[in-house]
């Protein structure tokens, strides 16, 4: 491993290679924070796929990448005489020593440890965040509206847990599990009962639907969003966490799917040819194998 004076001098050189990229690539000159964005959020995804697959030289890579996107931003404010990469690395000490008041004295000295549980921790750092000058005054409002989905329910849950609305013992959730997929059945009778279809195409109600399917259709899609956020609820509950839980079926579908087709162009079939039956024969195959 690399001493501390190695590791300030391998970021020094980071800096250095960003001015000049600014300073004569085209491209990179060329770059804002508006078009950096969308290639941000792609490297977030590649760094999350390798901590999933465990991979330590794709972590060590994609870690690079977003450092690149922090170090990138951050030469782009400097230029524009907003801030540079001091005041981001400043800013987040400054943020850290605060929502660790156990860990350090409020001039970054050390403090004495109180001997928390980290359950203590989390609790403590969600309360100090509404006495931040200029932070979140709302427990739910530092939630970034475009987090998917899965990890924002994950996010809104944890937040509220942090201030105490939560439930007492985990066991006690399946009774809301149930009542939530009770409600989505419901609804999904109702669906039946008016007649209806939808386009899978759009996932929609077809054109030409009447109100009644659509508006079935539209209470459905509610109670399907509520059933799926107390199933995720459950996981946290019990210490699962929903979007790996998510990933991996993904991942274990796309296993099997793929030897499905793999298997059918072999023998020189074609799936759409094929019987559901058949398509399953393959399938069950192929999670024999432990895909």
């Amino acid at each position: 491993m690399h001493t501390k004076e190695e590791k300030l001098q391998a970021f020094g050189k980071l800096l250095d290679v960003m001015d000049r990229l600014r300073a004569n690539c085209p491209w990179n000159g060329a770059q804002t924070i508006d078009t950096l964005r969308p290639m941000t959020i792609e490297e977030v995804y590649e760094l999350s796929d390798a901590v999933m697959a465990h991979n330590d030289e794709e972590l060590k890579k994609e870690l690079g990448d977003v450092l690149l996107h922090i170090v990138f931003y951050s030469k782009i404010a400097e230029e524009e005489g907003k801030y540079d990469i001091a005041d981001v690395a400043e800013k987040l000490c400054q943020k850290m020593i605060f929502r660790h008041p156990h860990i350090f004295a409020p001039d970054g000295s050390p403090a004495k440890s109180e001997g928390l549980t980290p359950e203590e921790v989390s609790k403590n750092w969600e309360m100090i965040k509404t006495k931040e000058k200029g932070g979140n005054k709302r427990v739910l409002s530092g939630i970034p509206e475009s987090l998917p989905p899965v990890l924002k329910a994950l996010s809104m849950q944890d937040k509220a847990r942090g201030v105490g609305f939560d439930w007492e013992e985990p066991s006690q959730v399946w009774d809301k599990v149930c009542e939530e997929m009770g409600e989505f059945k419901d609804e999904l009778d109702a669906m039946a009962a008016a007649g209806g279809h939808v386009d899978p195409s759009v996932l929609a109600p077809e054109e030409g639907s009447s109100e009644e399917f659509k508006a079935a259709y539209d209470r459905a899609e509610e109670e399907l969003g509520d059933f799926m956020f107390a199933v995720i609820n459950a996981g946290r509950l019990y210490g699962l966490n929903p979007d790996t839980a998510l990933s991996r079926a993904c991942a274990k579908f796309k296993r099997r799917f793929t030897y499905l087709e793999e298997q059918t162009i072999r023998k020189g079939q074609n799936l759409h040819d094929m019987t559901l039956a058949q398509m399953d024969a393959i399938w069950d195959e192929g999670k024999a194998k432990g895909l």
